[in-house]
């Protein structure tokens, strides 16, 4: 038995026991993570050096892509490591980081998406107040908001999960640390359920925001279908297809990987699924925004 004073690494997941399928995983997330280091990086350098990126949209595309970019380099890097010497074992502390910093860049990234909703329901349903609503101070207030709100959340869950006493071992069943596998180990009942319930405020926060993006396109395709050219309507969807797509990715499969009934869980599953929702939307997002950007299109075009 151990507790969490003792504790000095954990055991994680590891993605296959046989060499060549360690190499293979190597050098597919080296692949993934310089294709997502990339694109992050260059659309990072468009909304800097290209005037007609500086928008509000170009601005919260800006700090998505810094989420993006942590995220990957969070969770990537180690399980590289791993899978090319062999191993298995994180740190204590190195878990501890790995928790904060991976939660606090996907609390960030889902908080600005809700303000990049916000955009577009006021671009689309309120224009001739756009400027109002959406100046400069004000992006600046909601984007730092998001950070912060990342932040506390991130701290808060990070803070309560590493005090816990932990006395069933140090295997996770994850290639990365996270907190639904780290209280697996805990022994500490009380300190298990106020965790628990500051997973269930998150939660709320979390459905507060999803509630809120749902209303806000519907809202939006009551004014999308109310216009009376084709290629108007189809304008306004194009401008609101790249959010509506990535919102639904990082969603979906974070809601499935966490929410999925036990009957249908299994080693692979888990492992396949947290890949989807921890290392693919880095990556893919920048594509996704950049196919139905024009301005970003010619602004990537001209570096």
């Amino acid at each position: 038995m151990s507790n969490s004073s003792s504790l000095t690494q954990f055991l994680l997941l590891a993605f296959a026991d046989r060499r060549e399928l360690q190499l293979l995983h190597f050098w597919l997330f080296l692949a993934i993570s310089l294709a997502a280091l990339l694109a992050n990086g260059l659309i990072l350098s468009a909304v800097a050096c290209d005037h007609h990126l500086h928008t509000p949209m170009g601005f919260f595309l800006l700090n998505l892509s810094l989420t993006d970019l942590g995220c990957i380099c969070t969770t990537v890097p180690k399980a590289m490591h791993n899978s090319l010497w062999d191993t298995t074992t994180i740190s204590y502390m190195g878990c501890a980081a790995q928790v904060f910093f991976f939660l606090f860049f996907m609390s960030a990234e889902y908080f600005l998406l809700t303000i990049m909703c916000y955009d577009r329901y006021v671009a689309i349903c309120k224009p001739l107040h756009y400027g109002t609503l959406l100046g400069s101070r004000a992006c600046a207030h909601m984007a730092a908001a998001a950070w912060a709100t990342g932040f506390l959340n991130s701290l808060l869950h990070t803070v309560n999960t590493f005090s816990l006493p932990l006395c069933q071992g140090n295997a996770l069943g994850q290639f990365f640390c996270e907190i639904p596998h780290i209280l697996k180990l805990s022994c500490s009942h009380s300190g298990y359920l106020r965790e628990i319930g500051l997973i269930g405020v998150s939660a709320c926060l979390g459905f507060g925001c999803f509630v809120f993006i749902v209303f806000s396109y519907v809202q939006i395709f009551r004014a999308v279908l109310r216009i009376p050219s084709q290629q108007g309507r189809h304008k306004a969807f194009s401008t609101c297809l790249p959010h509506l797509v990535v919102v639904s990715i990082v969603i979906s499969t974070g809601m499935f990987s966490h929410l999925k009934p036990p009957s249908i869980s299994s080693p692979t599953l888990d492992l396949a699924l947290s890949v989807l929702y921890s290392v693919v939307p880095p990556a893919l997002n920048p594509l996704i925004y950049s196919l139905r950007n024009q301005d970003l299109k010619d602004a990537l075009r001209k570096m």
